[in-house]
């Protein structure tokens, strides 16, 4: 069975349980105690991810340290359409979203550990960061929700979604929030109604949310 070492509040840890319980993938999950024991700073575990940092994903001889090839390589064994559509234009924004993934975690994700777990670092830049990325998702979102898609990429969720949508739906555990971005809010909600939708603490299933945003 694939093993995931796992903490229960990293966003990145939850796109994996999420893309697995999607896909119907049974994953052994090994918890880490990240906070406050930070394990994943041991001797021992640096024997598994010299980086130290989670997730990891291990599967047979095989050892994923980066959340998004975790994504991909779930896909590849279970569920290739969710890989997106395979023209060059479609593969391309995939990687583009795959990347602006990074992006989220080091403004959102970071202001969410700062105020969650008490991490030093620039908290206004971080909050600043973490708007500017979510202008640049409302603006692609809006332009497909105009076109008539929901989607980051073609007409079905990929890993290109799952990838963004941890960060974003946990942005005001960082005092970021998302009521200036309604594509952005009409996206995450769509995440959420999706067949084996997972929670985490702090993200929902779409019955517990308010009301669907009014939009132009």
């Amino acid at each position: 069975m694939i093993r995931l070492y796992d903490y229960v509040l990293s966003a990145s840890c939850y796109k994996i349980r999420l893309m697995a319980a999607l896909l119907g993938v049974k994953l052994d999950q090994e918890a880490v105690d990240f906070h406050p024991g930070r394990a994943h700073k041991s001797v021992a575990f640096a024997q598994l991810n010299p980086a130290g940092t989670l997730p990891v994903l291990v599967d047979g001889d095989l050892i994923l340290t980066e959340s998004t090839a975790m994504l991909v390589y779930l896909a590849q064994l279970a569920g290739r359409d969710w890989l997106g559509p395979l023209d060059p234009k479609s593969a391309a924004q995939v990687q583009h979203w795959l990347a602006f993934s990074g992006r989220l975690a080091a403004s959102l994700g970071m202001a969410r550990l700062h105020d969650m777990l008490l991490y030093e670092g620039d908290i206004d830049a971080w909050r600043a960061q973490g708007h500017a990325a979510l202008r640049e998702l409302e603006a692609a979102l809006s332009e497909r929700r105009f076109a008539g898609g929901v989607w980051l990429v073609g007409d079905a969720p990929s890993i290109a979604d799952i990838a963004c949508f941890p960060n974003v739906a946990l942005s005001q555990d960082g005092g970021v929030s998302l009521d200036a971005y309604p594509s952005v809010r009409l996206w995450t909600r769509a995440i959420r109604a999706l067949d084996r939708f997972v929670e985490m603490p702090g993200i929902h299933r779409l019955h517990e949310l308010r009301p669907a945003p009014e939009v132009a």
